[in-house]
């Protein structure tokens, strides 16, 4: 069997392959409210035969959203408006799902990418007064982030752990791409002078509580993540020596899955982008820890690509994002390629290929 199609265990959650849909923002949220778009794009990507679906990047408080379309997690409104969602999707698919739970902290307040995604500064319309580590923004033009206290931080510490308590499948930290908890871990975002900033130990400590409260929060059988990226592709930045820090730390809080990619943070990165471009961080953490398993992330499009990750130990599992909105029916088209076996809903058992009579398996 394909290494990529051979089941896996996250915590305590079985999963059928080594194929994760990761977090993709659709910026169609109202208010933070997901619409009848995220049924049709989730229920789609939940009929995609992949091990598990992970929600967006979804905002703990109002002023955490990346932009005013964002889908958010923080009152009954949002609530409710996710579980109609998920109903739907959960009424035609039994894949698990996950979600990312988020803080764009000074990345926050911009247009939809479509609109040029440029920052909103906080007396326009659809903007608000971002918050950081420390007082810098993202672009020497923009408005800067408001450093938060140790009630701002308990404050979204708290958020954190509240959207935990979602009925889900899995959690994903996003401690990634320059976000809120990225903007702690780097140097570069980050020279606080209290017990949150300056040393390794130091800039990973809210970090390291946001996790804790997820964790506390969140049913003990039921796994929670984290997304890092593993440079900045700065100099004097967050690197991966201090990312397999963090992963080992993280390891041994029980942390159930380390996702790995990259950047984000500074206007200045140089990023060597190509197909697997990222996977010689996820393997530089792979062997640091002792058994967590490693997700591998970016430019992942091929079968055989894919397969070479997991079945030389790069990592454990791999993800895709771009690919699978390109290509919906992905993991069909890569265990064709493979000779492995997927599963597929009832309906869809009759456009399996002539010439591939194994493909399918019924769900």
């Amino acid at each position: 069997m394909a290494k990529l199609f051979e089941p896996i265990t996250l915590g305590k959650l079985p999963l059928a392959n080594r194929i994760v849909i990761a977090p993709m923002c659709q910026y169609s949220a109202e208010d933070g409210k997901m619409t009848d778009w995220h049924v049709q794009h989730l229920g789609n990507l939940s009929q995609s035969g992949a091990a598990i679906l992970t929600i967006e990047a979804t905002a703990v408080s109002p002023e955490g959203r990346i932009s005013y379309a964002d889908v958010g997690l923080w009152d009954d409104e949002t609530e409710a408006a996710m579980g109609k969602v998920l109903d739907s999707v959960r009424r035609w698919s039994d894949m698990p799902i996950a979600i990312q739970l988020a803080h764009a902290g000074r990345k926050a307040s911009t247009a939809k990418p479509w609109d040029g995604g440029a920052q909103i500064a906080p007396q326009d319309a659809n903007g608000w007064q971002t918050v950081s580590a420390s007082d810098i923004p993202f672009l020497a033009h923009e408005n800067a982030p408001q450093a938060l206290d140790k009630a701002g931080l308990a404050r979204i510490r708290d958020a954190f752990a509240d959207a935990a308590r979602l009925g889900i499948d899995a959690i994903q930290i996003h401690g990634a791409h320059g976000y809120l908890l990225h903007q702690f871990l780097s140097p570069l975002s980050n020279t606080r002078t209290d017990e949150y900033g300056g040393t390794l130990e130091n800039r990973m400590r809210f970090p390291l509580e946001v996790y804790d409260a997820v964790r506390a929060a969140f049913p003990a059988n039921k796994p929670v993540t984290m997304r890092v990226s593993g440079t900045d592709w700065t100099p004097g930045g967050w690197d991966i020596e201090e990312t397999i820090a963090f992963a080992k730390a993280l390891e041994a809080r029980g942390c159930d899955g380390f996702h790995v990619s990259s950047g984000g943070l500074h206007a200045d990165q140089k990023i060597p982008v190509g197909p697997n471009y990222q996977v010689p961080l996820a393997r530089k953490v792979k062997e640091a820890v002792e058994a967590m398993p490693v997700i591998a992330v970016g430019l992942i499009t091929e079968p055989e690509q894919a397969e070479a990750i997991v079945a030389t130990g790069d990592a454990d599992m791999i993800a895709i994002a771009r690919t699978v909105l390109y290509d919906p029916r992905w993991p069909w088209h890569a265990a064709a390629a493979l000779g492995a076996q997927v599963k597929a809903s009832p309906q869809f058992l009759r456009c399996q290929p002539r010439a591939l009579k194994d493909l399918f398996t019924a769900g």
